[in-house]
This record gives structure tokens, C-alpha cells and sequence, in this order.
């Protein structure tokens, strides 16, 4: 007599094989649903601060609330969207790019995903909590947030825990999958941009989740436990969390940007039609962006006070990292210089990153000159910084993976006509929005107020607008992706962008890099 269980079928099966799966593609799947939702969350939220925003005066929201909404648009956005975003591009294409059958660990891969729902679900239960939200902002200052009296502090403290978790277990499967599963003869010189980027990205996160976790824990014994690390009375310091913080925070900006390079070194080659330039200097930038990043920390805290010796050492170091990035985005220029270029929708993301990221980088060096940063300090002006790296950088980077591999990952090529639509009105509007920010900041309008000065009230409005178009831009987004899923967009080959759009090596090159075999060796005269 057979003890065997028929196999669950229907809405159960679906469900099962959602939550149980351990295979990179679906795991990558869930992560990019995941994200892009978080990220219309984390959108909605930053619409109501523009709204309020709009002009002087204005009172949506009280300004305890404003202040809930900014601290948990900037967690959101960076927690919730954006890393998962590229947890999801690293899933998907890691396997894929290095010949291996899935990553190393998959079931680890599987609870490192699952960690997210929850962690996030316990984060956003803080605004419905008596008391209200967390309102300390995005960087959780003490002594405000050791202060702070509600428990929704405690509760985010422990979302973060949850989250930082999850990260750390991805980042230990991608280094393990990039170490030990490359297909035989492939060197980790020869494995593709993509994944060089990711393996120097998981290091950094192993490196500084944990003092991440570390100082959120030190801000739940001060608020419960009696200790005085932040508490000035107690002997503590609360410059101490800042160094703390941003000894995480500043890494954190590049674990976000540096899986964006990779994405943009896949792309500019394919729509060139020649391979990188100087691909192997494109490595050592990551290499040295990387170690450059735990050495810059405290160009966050030159208003803090400082001595003049330290206050230069990390004014030079900070200048030192436009380097190996100016390095790459020469590289991306120097590859599509004579290269026979095409622009589907995938490139023109990609050469968007390249100039709004740029400008971003031009006014991180403002910030990194020592004296003239406390002119800016706290003003709108870094808050415009910032948007053009994160939102005119990062996140154009992953509208132009998405439509890169989405013929890849669903057999379709998204629609060229909506995608062009969808890019026109998000670089356009990213401009509107963000740019005024800039000379609002020079005009001395702080950050992080829910009310300011009429001298402000134009710029502001530019602003508000530009953000509203920018978030109905990405309902096209949104319909040109359901459409591809269902497969009512034109059906890819194989190999989708060389075979539906004509794209060939015609140039005296080697062949492309991303071969399971060591490269030719190419004579100087071909």
C-alpha cells in the first residue's frame, strides 16, 4: 500500500511553489516584485512631502507626520527598493553570466528573500503605533532617537536587524556562488562586469551591516537598558553614533552605485557594438572605489566639529574617489566613441545614468571641499545631490537592466515605443524635480522642514511638479512590464538584442569577453 501524498494542485500548489522555491531565477523574481513595490510605497511617501512642499503654507500633513514620512521614505527607498532591486538583477544574472547551475546556497537563498516581507511588515506597523512613527529622520540622530519616547523607535531598530540579516546571508551566497561555481576555465579576470561588481558589492556589505547592527543595538540600551554610550550625562557621546553611522552610510551609498556600474558595463557594449574599453582598469576602479569608501566617512560631519589635520585628511580622501569613477565614466565614453551605436531603450537609460550621475559626482566634489561645505550643509542643496546619485543615478540604472533583460527573463521584448515614452518623461521630469533643490540649497532653505520662506515658493513649485510627473511616469513603466509578462509585445530569440536588432561584432575586436574560455590572445596589429 503506497504511503504517497498526491501532489497540492491549484492555489496551493501556486503558493508552494512561491514560498518553497530555491531556484535563482524565481528567488530573483520575487525580489524585483518585491522591490518595485516597495518602491511605489517609499514613491507615495515622497509625493505627500512634495505636496506639502508645493507652496508656503501648505498643511497636508501635521509636521510630526511630515517628519514619520521622511524618515521612512529614505529607509524604504534604500532598504526596501533599492537593494532588493539588485538583490534581484544578482539572482537572476549571476548563475547565468558565470555558467553556474544556480547560486551556491539555494535554500539560504530562499530565507534570505523571505526575511524582507517581514522585516518591512514590522517597519511599517511603526506608523499606525501610538505616538506615531519614528520622526527622527532616515539617519536615526542620537540623542533624539535614544530619547525618542514612542516604541515605534524600538520596533524599526528591530526591522533593521531583520533587514541587515537578510543582506549579510545574500552577500555570503553571492561570494560563494562567484568564487566556487564559475564554469571550468573561467578566471576571475575573465568573469563579466556584472559580477565583478557584485562580489566587491557583498564584501562591503558583509563589512558594514554589521556595524550598522552594532550601533542600532548601542541605541536600544541606552533607550531601555541603563547604558550611556550616546547620553553626554552618562559620560557618552552622540558624535559617537554619527561616526558609527556614517562608517556604514557612506559604504551603503556605494553598495548601491556599484551593482548600477556593473548594469551600465553590460549594456554600453552591446548597443556599441564593441567590447568595453579598458575593461580591466573598469575592475581595479571597482577595486578602489571600494577601499576608498571606508575611508571618507566623516565628509558627513565637517559642521560637527573636527580638527584641522582630520578635517583635510577626509576632505583629500573624499576628492580621491572622483578618480577611479571619473575612470569608468571615461571608459563608457571611450567605448561608445566610434562604436556603431543604436538607441533602444536600454541604451538611452544607460547614457542617462551616465550624464545625470555624472552631474550628481560634480556636486559631491562641492560637498567634499571642506570650507565651502558649510555653506551647504543641511541645506536643499544635498538633498539635490544625493537624488541625482540615487534617483537620476541608481535608478535609471535599473530601468535600463530591466528593459535590457526582460527578453531574457520573459521571452519578450518590452514595448520600444512606451519604454522610450517611459525614459523621455523620467529624465525630464528628474531634472524638473531635482535640480532646483540645488539653488534652493544655495539660497540657504534648510532640509527636513515642513514649511518655509515665500523666497523659496517658485523653485519649490518646479520642484513638486516635476516629482508628480515622475511618479505617473512610472505607471507606463508599470503597463509596458505587465504587457511583456503576458507575452503581448514581440516575441525575443535567443539571443535578443544581437539577432532582433542586427547588433554584430563589426568592429576589429576580440570577441566579446563574456566566453567560458580564457580570451584570445590578440596580436597588436588586428
Amino acid at each position: 500500500m503506497s504511503h504517497d501524498h498526491p501532489a497540492p494542485k491549484g492555489f496551493i500548489a501556486y503558493i508552494q511553489r512561491w514560498l518553497f522555491t530555491t531556484n535563482h531565477k524565481d528567488i530573483g523574481t520575487l525580489y524585483l516584485l518585491f522591490g518595485f513595490a516597495m518602491f511605489f510605497v517609499a514613491g507615495f511617501m515622497s509625493l505627500i512631502i512634495r505636496a506639502q512642499l508645493a507652496q508656503p503654507g501648505m498643511q497636508l500633513v501635521n509636521p510630526a507626520t511630515y517628519n514619520v514620512l521622511i524618515t521612512m521614505h529614505g529607509l524604504t527607498m534604500i532598504f526596501g527598493a533599492l537593494m532588493p532591486i539588485f538583490a534581484g538583477f544578482a539572482n537572476w544574472q549571476i548563475p547565468l553570466s558565470i555558467g553556474a547551475p544556480d547560486m551556491a546556497f539555494p535554500r539560504l537563498n530562499n530565507w534570505s528573500f523571505w526575511l524582507l516581507p517581514f522585516g518591512f511588515a514590522i517597519m511599517m506597523s511603526t506608523l499606525f503605533m501610538e505616538g506615531g512613527g519614528p520622526s527622527t529622520g532616515w539617519t536615526m540622530y542620537a540623542p533624539l532617537s535614544t530619547n525618542y519616547g514612542p516604541p515605534s523607535m524600538d520596533f524599526l531598530i528591530v526591522s533593521i536587524h531583520i533587514l541587515g540579516i537578510s543582506s549579510i546571508l545574500a552577500a555570503i551566497n553571492i561570494i560563494a556562488t562567484l568564487l566556487n561555481c564559475r564554469a571550468p576555465g573561467m578566471s576571475l579576470m575573465n568573469m563579466p562586469i556584472f559580477s565583478w561588481s557584485w562580489i566587491v558589492t557583498a564584501f562591503l556589505l558583509i563589512a558594514v551591516m554589521p556595524v550598522l547592527a552594532g550601533t542600532v543595538t548601542m541605541m536600544l540600551t541606552d533607550r531601555h537598558f541603563g547604558t550611556s554610550f550616546f547620553n553626554v550625562a552618562g559620560g557618552g557621546d552622540p558624535l559617537l553614533f554619527q561616526h558609527l553611522f556614517w562608517f556604514f552610510g557612506h559604504p551603503e551609498v556605494y553598495i548601491l552605485i556599484l551593482p548600477a556600474f556593473g548594469i551600465i558595463s553590460e549594456i554600453v557594449p552591446t548597443f556599441s557594438r564593441k567590447p568595453l574599453f579598458g575593461r580591466t582598469s573598469m575592475i581595479y576602479a571597482i577595486l578602489c572605489i571600494a577601499v576608498l569608501s571606508f575611508i571618507v566617512w566623516a565628509h558627513h560631519m565637517f559642521t560637527a566639529g573636527m580638527l584641522l589635520g582630520t578635517m583635510l585628511f577626509f576632505m583629500y580622501t573624499t576628492m580621491l574617489v572622483s578618480v577611479p569613477t571619473g575612470i569608468k565614466v571615461f571608459n563608457w565614453v571611450a567605448t561608445m566613441y566610434r562604436g556603431a551605436l543604436t538607441f533602444e531603450t536600454p541604451m538611452l537609460f544607460a547614457v542617462g545614468f551616465i550624464a545625470m550621475f555624472t552631474l550628481g559626482g560634480l556636486t559631491g566634489l562641492m560637498l567634499a571641499i571642506a570650507p565651502a561645505d558649510f555653506q551647504y550643509q543641511d541645506t536643499y542643496f544635498v538633498v539635490g545631490h544625493f537624488h541625482y546619485a540615487l534617483v537620476a543615478g541608481t535608478l535609471l540604472s535599473m530601468f535600463a537592466g530591466v528593459y535590457y533583460w526582460m527578453p531574457k527573463w520573459t521571452g519578450y521584448y518590452c514595448s520600444e515605443f512606451m519604454g522610450k515614452l517611459h525614459f523621455w518623461l523620467s529624465l525630464i521630469s528628474v531634472n524638473i524635480t531635482f535640480m532646483p533643490m540645488h539653488f534652493l540649497g544655495l539660497a540657504g532653505m534648510p532640509r527636513r522642514i515642513p514649511d518655509y520662506a515665500l523666497q523659496f515658493a517658485d523653485f519649490n513649485a518646479w520642484a513638486t511638479v516635476g516629482a508628480f510627473i515622475f511618479g505617473f511616469a512610472q505607471l507606463i513603466f508599470v503597463y509596458n512590464m505587465i504587457k511583456t509578462m503576458r507575452g503581448k509585445t514581440e516575441k525575443a530569440p535567443k539571443k535578443a538584442w544581437e539577432a532582433a536588432h542586427g547588433l554584430e561584432w563589426t568592429v576589429a575586436s576580440p570577441a566579446p569577453y563574456h566566453t567560458f574560455t580564457n580570451p584570445p590572445k590578440i596580436k597588436a596589429d588586428t
